[in-house]
């Protein structure tokens, strides 16, 4: 039988703890949380490995050093208020949730939202609700967000989604460039949104957030 607690452990102890992800909050999550039935029951073995884990087409699990080091960077208070978006079968949702206050989650894929919100409420986690819809939307009627945290790479962010940080809210992303990609920190000041590089780390580029084609007559 696998050990699965050990394998969250030694997660944590040579994938996160390394990165500089020293927050106890942090590490308290991502050791207590487990990774293992947020993910499709065929991948369970896989859970713990250190890169970004498929579980759709153009979708992962982000890799354990960019989600924690993306959650350092965040500054995450127990009383925020956080959007999370592609959060697939709702690892980081589950994650996010034992760190804020509530947690909003957006699927756009109807089973996958489904499996999460049921494997949420399984878990205990009673502080997240997972909606259904374009992930570039976000979910604007239980906004505005103190955090908003995309699981996928991006080109671009539509205004939609930069509109429902509330002021001082933060976000990250992870904007596809070249071979590596760029997470960026975004900080909400005089309703800009002020962008700063964090680390590098790729991740498959999700729908509703590519480069949008220039028009021309």
């Amino acid at each position: 039988m696998t050990n699965f607690t050990a394998r969250r452990t030694m997660m944590v102890d040579t994938q996160v703890r390394p990165s500089d992800v020293t927050k106890f909050p942090i590490i308290d999550a991502m050791l207590s949380v487990p990774r293992e039935v947020y993910v499709p029951a065929t991948m369970q073995e896989a859970a713990y490995i250190g890169e970004n884990l498929d579980i759709a087409a153009g979708r992962v699990v982000l890799e354990p050093r960019t989600f924690g080091k993306m959650l350092d960077a965040l500054m995450i208070d127990v009383d925020d208020v956080v959007l999370d978006i592609a959060c697939g079968l709702g690892y980081s949702t589950a994650v996010l949730a034992q760190m804020c206050d509530f947690v909003v989650a957006v699927e756009d894929d109807d089973a996958r939202a489904a499996q999460a919100q049921e494997t949420l409420s399984a878990q205990g986690v009673d502080n997240a609700a997972v909606m259904t819809g374009p992930l570039a939307e976000g979910s604007a009627k239980s906004g505005p967000y103190d955090i908003i945290m995309v699981h996928g790479a991006v080109h671009t962010v539509p205004d939609a989604l930069l509109d429902q940080l509330r002021e001082g809210g933060r976000i990250a992303c992870i904007f596809a460039e070249g071979a590596l990609g760029v997470v960026r920190i975004g900080l909400k000041i005089d309703g800009t949104v002020n962008w700063r590089f964090a680390f590098n780390a790729g991740a498959p580029v999700l729908t509703g957030f590519e480069k949008q084609a220039a028009f021309s007559l």
